[in-house]
């Protein structure tokens, strides 16, 4: 073996989940085949045999790995899956969502509030750049490089009021005349939304583990959108091995994935579920979350983050728009990132959620 653990870096145990997971995408463990024993990683790495449990629980937890009883880990991804069987659609199942999620402290927001009107009134008053302000676009851009290992551009990132006005500004940048694919059942405000656009889209059934394999090898569409982490209403997570086949679909030249990640903070694994836009390496997945479901409903901000190539695109043909979030609010929202409020409010509904399915359990 080979893994190494530089300590100057991140977190030892997200090093070595790194590095497992390179060589179960490379084949270097084939499907069902055992992975190291922690103990015997612990010695190789000079890390503790927890260190290296936190690692595997991180591949379980997304899909790469399963624990087998008194008998270690095992390979449950394989590369090759996808576009070889259909699978069973599963009647809907509710999302695993809390049924009273902690609500945003409302003392820290109009802390925030007042900072803002304190130290940035001449600011707040003058018009967002059409695609957000650079304050606002900064914070994303750290807290998800922070947060999701994800790197990008600040002029990648797109702000707007909410998921839906974010898909109508995806159709008019991609056009009317290609086709569409969205999940069945999916969130119906996405349907809604490509059926009031007038273009045209295909509705592809959901297996155990995401889109059904079939489905998505016969469509016709070039533009596929899909909510990986936990899609509404079928609370359906797509597993590793879903994920990589969505990548490898979207190769071909032209296509294009639409990722949202709607609701992924609250996840209750170590890290949360790798992005596809993250996974791929083409530069053509768009990507989409918002702050309505963190902070609360009536905070309609939402980010899109573009593929490099799209960025020029999508000023010269959509530059003309205003930003629909007003200026004060994006300011408070940079407040809450830089300040760290919003991410220990991610934390304690983390923990909220851990200690509530263990008390299920």
């Amino acid at each position: 073996m080979k893994y190494v653990i530089d300590r100057r870096q991140r977190p030892a145990y997200l090093q070595l989940y790194r590095q497992l997971r390179d060589d179960v995408i490379a084949g270097i463990f084939p499907y069902n085949g055992k992975l190291p024993s922690k103990r015997l990683l612990a010695d190789e790495t000079g890390v503790s045999t927890i260190t290296v449990e936190h690692a595997y629980a991180l591949l379980c937890d997304e899909g790469y790995a399963e624990s087998r009883e008194r008998s270690g880990y095992f390979v449950v991804f394989r590369q090759a899956d996808g576009f070889a069987r259909p699978a069973s659609v599963p009647a809907p199942r509710p999302a695993r969502v809390l049924a009273a999620r902690p609500a945003f402290p409302v003392s820290v927001l109009s802390k925030a509030m007042r900072r803002v009107l304190a130290e940035d009134q001449a600011v707040v008053l003058e018009k967002s750049p059409n695609i957000g302000c650079i304050e606002l676009r900064e914070a994303i851009r750290r807290y998800l490089a922070r947060n999701r290992g994800i790197h990008v551009d600040a002029a990648q990132i797109v702000v707007g009021s909410g998921a839906e006005y974010l898909y109508r500004l995806i159709v008019d940048l991609l056009g009317r005349g290609r086709v569409y694919a969205i999940e069945s059942p999916s969130y119906d405000k996405i349907e809604q939304i490509y059926r009031a656009s007038g273009v045209t889209y295909e509705a592809l059934p959901l297996s155990g583990d995401g889109i059904d394999s079939a489905a998505l090898a016969a469509s016709r569409a070039d533009i596929l959108h899909t909510t990986p982490y936990q899609s509404v209403p079928s609370g359906i997570t797509a597993s590793a091995t879903k994920r990589h086949e969505y990548i490898r679909w979207a190769s071909r030249a032209g296509r294009l994935i639409i990722e949202s990640d709607y609701g992924s903070e609250f996840s209750v694994a170590a890290q949360p579920m790798e992005t596809l836009f993250m996974l791929s390496e083409g530069d053509n997945v768009i990507y989409l979350n918002t702050f309505s479901g963190t902070i609360s409903p009536s905070m309609r901000i939402g980010y899109m983050l573009l593929p490099a190539h799209l960025t020029q695109p999508f000023q010269e043909k959509l530059g003309f728009y205003s930003c629909s979030v007003p200026t004060f609010e994006q300011f408070v929202l940079t407040e809450l990132i830089n300040s760290g409020d919003f991410e220990r409010h991610i934390n304690r509904v983390r923990r909220a959620k851990r200690r509530e399915l263990a008390h299920k359990e």
